[in-house]
């Protein structure tokens, strides 16, 4: 491991999610306001982890409203209820939620941003896929839809195609879901900080700003914690 230069401190981020979970957009917004308030001497280390809602999920999806009544017991009333706490949770953080019919199986999609890990564009490639998902109600569950979005962050489009096509990173993500389930993650979103600070839902900006600050102010770096 190589040395911290003087005056430096590292922060590493493992963000467990799903493309399919509305508290995942609001979250990740959350947190990257939080970390952009951070001083600047605080060297983050992001990584993007995997977890599916839903791993049973056929791959045609489901509608989401009959997903979601049948999954938690949900009457229409408080489905459309949620929805609108959903959206305007997301309008604080300046996500805007949009129609999303059907629910998918996001296995590919998981695998997908593995690769983009590899490759240098894992949080683009999460950020883009929550928008067509969340914001524009696309199918992350399709190849086709999910090349366009990888070109559309500056990843190889034909890699990316091969990569779906071929079953790559499979069995890498499927190590790192049951890693994180083992480790007691049983819901999403999941903020683990330095590999032993959680922060478990799609919480205000506040909370990430306060909690990152505490982390960065015993590890020797100015505390936040208190700005606005």
């Amino acid at each position: 491991m190589s040395a911290v230069p003087a005056g430096r401190v590292p922060l590493r981020i493992d963000f467990v999610s799903d493309v399919v979970c509305p508290w995942c957009a609001i979250g990740l917004a959350a947190l990257e306001q939080a970390l952009a308030r951070l001083p600047d001497n605080v060297d983050v280390e992001f990584h993007v982890r995997p977890f599916e809602l839903n791993p049973q999920m056929a791959p045609e999806g489901e509608d989401i409203a009959e997903h979601l009544q049948r999954k938690y017991g949900m009457s229409a009333e408080q489905l459309a209820a949620a929805r609108a706490n959903i959206a305007a949770r997301g309008a604080e953080v300046g996500f805007t939620f949009g129609e999303r019919q059907r629910i998918w199986n996001t296995f590919d999609a998981h695998r997908l941003l593995h690769w983009a890990g590899i490759a240098g564009r894992q949080l683009d490639l999460k950020r883009a896929l929550l928008q067509a998902y969340h914001g524009d109600g696309e199918n992350v569950s399709d190849h086709a839809t999910l090349v366009r979005i990888a070109a559309s962050v500056g990843l190889d489009a034909e890699r990316a195609a091969a990569v779906l096509a071929s079953g790559e990173y499979a069995d890498e993500v499927r190590a790192e879901e049951q890693f994180f389930i083992r480790s007691g993650i049983n819901s999403v979103p999941a903020t683990i900080i330095d590999q032993q600070h959680l922060i478990s839902g799609g919480q205000p900006v506040e909370v990430f700003e306060r909690a990152l600050g505490e982390i960065v102010a015993g590890k020797g770096g100015q505390d936040i914690s208190g700005t606005a």
